[in-house]
């Protein structure tokens, strides 16, 4: 079999500019599918949650042929909490095809996956997509682009890059605005004319580097990476190279490429291709597969710090156990160890008690993605509220994770946001307004941006969108108010009663329905006060022996908020937990009873005097 001349190609973008359609566009052009199957828009975008949310979480891996050519193509997630995952697959591939939208431009996480290639001395290609939009201004996105490459201090190579514009839902590419594109094959063009090939190393001696994993239920743990140079056999006896400079004997069983969607088992893989290898038990990111004879281990792979960690916590509430499989600490404990398998961006660290594990990842959404695969697989589990993880720098002073955070909303609501993120200690870095839309830009602690999102989307009444991205680390920014409201805290236990509920409804907002079950502690609303409140969700109306249907009136319930994961972990202060079943997610105190809340609070106070 003659070798095929190889260019491995990312593609990275802002969280919806398109980049899963554009993978679509690239299979469905290079004729991936047959004439008669059924093809799903955002194919790469496997996962359930990734098709239910609309956001590719995992970055993914295709290929095409195209003239003699087999391309690799990655396809990276654009959220900022799963940047780990883009930070390795840049290091695999010869370029990168920036994709921005027409309307929204550059955006921060743009930045962040940009300035990854070009540190790798990449070379990207530029496609403006969604031309068609109404509010397109794709040329001055071109000149926003230009200087964001300055900013990142490109070199005069880099800078040099092609630009493209494309509509991805249609699978059109073209060169100019003005002509009429047809299919996708510009860009396929573009890029056999902007990259070499990889280059043919197969005589060298062997180097894999591991950029990513998988598991499978039957062959086990899988190593996902490029081959640098030499060829990889089936059954071959390798050298694997550690961060560490440990090195150990292994023996690579199967060896899949990649055709199209299908990883498809090969004998012998050759130099610049993308493969997955079965059989080594322990292989992890970053190491380096090298000939037994000629040990030579690449830099490693250095992977960003967690930035907000958050307790894990066997369920003990008086419902445990009603609808989970999986309740024990055993259970937790071996579920986590599975996810860091391969979810590299994540850190399990044990606890004082034997039920609870601390959990720390690159933001909420990360963990919260876990947390509800979990609760899909059958866990039950309760978590404490997100906490950021402080640092300390060179002069031992206290710095905390600070996030670059763009705003876009209409204008009259420019007010309120500006207000609300001073008063998290944000500090205001741009705003510009155009067609009754503001862009705000604002530098704010983590720690302050806990729980904005739900209350953002409130005050801009779903009409805003928010964008955050970690910038680095800066001394810390002293205390920020918590949450403004107290909470309802059910005194009893039983199913809520609609009577209790509408004598309940004007003290605050209601979480739960009429007939939902609940239990002493657990928390059934907001309360309008700062201060909690106790009260008796399942009191019912006493029945007397006379009674006048006319004077009765009708019981009006306001509709309660139901809480999503991400919003009730968002709510939450620090005496509180999320309970996460597989059919229900409720808030609860930490003490249930009165007595045990006053105890924690004690408690919590000694802790705090002694830490002065």
């Amino acid at each position: 079999m003659s070798k095929q001349k190889i260019i491995n190609i990312a593609v990275i973008a802002h969280v919806d500019a398109g980049k899963s359609t554009l993978v679509d566009a690239f299979l469905n052009q290079s004729h991936v599918f047959r004439s008669n199957e059924e093809v799903v828009e955002c194919v790469m975008d496997s996962n359930d949650l990734e098709r239910e949310r609309g956001i590719t979480i995992y970055s993914k891996n295709c290929s095409v042929n195209y003239k003699d050519y087999k391309i690799n193509i990655v396809d990276t997630p654009g959220h900022a909490d799963f940047s780990s995952e883009v930070e390795r697959i840049i290091k695999t591939v010869d370029t990168v095809i920036l994709l921005v939208d027409s309307a929204e431009g550059p955006m921060p996480q743009t930045r962040f996956v940009l300035s990854k290639s070009l540190e790798m001395g990449l070379r990207p290609i530029l496609l403006i997509n969604k031309i068609d939009k109404k509010d397109q201004r794709a040329e001055e996105v071109v000149d926003e682009v230009y200087d964001l490459f300055l900013d990142l201090n490109a070199n005069d190579e880099q800078l040099d890059f092609p630009i493209l514009y494309g509509i991805a839902k249609r699978g059109i590419v073209q060169h100019s605005l003005d002509e009429e594109g047809t299919s996708i094959e510009p860009l396929f063009e573009t890029i056999l004319n902007h990259v070499e090939a990889y280059p043919d190393l197969d005589e060298e001696p062997l180097q894999m580097q591991v950029s990513a994993l998988a598991y499978d239920d039957y062959i086990g743990r899988l190593g996902i990476g490029r081959i640098y140079s030499g060829v990889l056999k089936e059954g071959q006896n390798v050298a694997v190279c550690d961060g560490d400079g440990n090195i150990r004997q292994k023996s690579v069983n199967q060896i899949f490429a990649y055709q199209g969607l299908k990883r498809v088992a090969v004998s012998e893989a050759h130099s610049g291709d993308i493969v997955v290898i079965s059989g080594i038990a322990d292989i992890s990111i970053g190491e380096t597969l090298c000939d037994k004879d000629n040990i030579m281990p690449m830099p490693t792979i250095k992977i960003e710090e967690p930035t907000l960690s958050m307790n894990f916590i066997v369920n003990k509430s008086p419902f445990a156990g009603q609808s989970g499989k999986f309740v024990t600490s055993r259970n937790l404990k071996e579920r986590l160890e599975k996810e860091l398998e391969v979810n590299v961006g994540l850190k399990v660290e044990p606890t004082e008690s034997g039920d609870c594990f601390k959990v720390s990842g690159r933001g909420e959404l990360h963990i919260s993605i876990l947390l509800e695969n979990m609760r899909r697989e059958g866990f039950e589990i309760a978590v404490s509220k997100p906490e950021v993880i402080m640092h300390r720098d060179e002069e031992n002073r206290i710095v905390e994770p600070v996030e670059e955070v763009v705003a876009i909303a209409p204008s009259e609501y420019s007010g309120t946001i500006i207000s609300k993120l001073n008063l998290r200690k944000g500090v205001m870095v741009d705003m510009d307004e155009e067609n009754g839309y503001c862009r705000i830009t604002y530098s704010a602690p983590t720690r302050g941006l806990l729980g904005y999102r739900s209350e953002f989307i409130n005050d801009t009444r779903g009409e805003g969108t928010l964008v955050r991205r970690i910038k680095g680390y800066e001394p810390f920014k002293g205390e920020i108010t918590q949450r403004a409201n107290g909470a309802m805290i059910s005194t009893e236990t039983g199913k809520a009663m609609t009577y209790a509920l509408w004598n309940l409804q004007e003290r605050g907002t209601l979480f739960i329905t009429p007939q939902t079950e609940v239990y002493e502690g657990m928390i059934i609303g907001m309360s309008a006060r700062n201060t909690d409140l106790e009260v008796n969700p399942i009191k019912n109306k006493k029945l007397t022996a006379i009674r006048s249907s006319g004077n009765d009136e009708a019981m009006k319930l306001t509709p309660a908020k139901i809480m999503s994961l991400e919003e009730a972990l968002e709510f939450i202060n620090d005496d509180e937990l999320v309970e996460i079943t597989p059919d229900t997610i409720r808030l609860r105190k930490k003490g249930l009873t009165p007595f045990d809340r006053k105890q924690y609070y004690r408690e919590l106070v000694k802790s705090q005097e002694i830490e002065q």
